[in-house]
């Protein structure tokens, strides 16, 4: 399949010209210009090549780091399952760090026991 990358090219120069950045915290669920990525790596979809992600970590303003949620679980240890808002899998496997220009608009904020939980499989994986 071919990507679609000069799309993504052209897209990418928009979002680094964004001078105001979000009010981002962790726990929260945001859309994010994730873009066009290469091989396996999570891609994101439509015309902001965007994807729903959680955001695991602030560590200034404008730089966090993030897990894409997919809406294709598998039962494997680096996924986790949430209800959002319907069925939707984090991708503990796909975390990065991206910068906040990136994020489009804020969907939700997952409770502290579910964000507990995420950490504790990261934790699992990583080590």
């Amino acid at each position: 399949m071919q990507k679609d990358f000069d799309n993504w090219n052209e897209t990418k120069k928009n979002i680094q010209n964004i001078e105001t950045l979000p009010d981002f915290h962790m726990r929260e669920i945001w859309f994010c210009s994730i873009g066009r990525n290469i091989g396996i790596e999570e891609n994101g979809k439509h015309d902001n090549f965007e994807r729903p992600v959680l955001i695991l970590r602030k560590f200034n303003k404008s730089m966090l780091l993030i897990a894409p949620l997919t809406s294709n679980h598998k039962d494997l240890p680096f996924y986790h399952l949430l209800d959002y808002p319907t069925n939707s899998s984090v991708m503990l496997s796909q975390i990065k760090i991206i910068d906040a220009k990136r994020l489009l608009r804020k969907v939700r904020t997952i409770s502290k026991d579910e964000f507990s939980i995420i950490k504790e499989k990261i934790k699992r994986i990583i080590i």
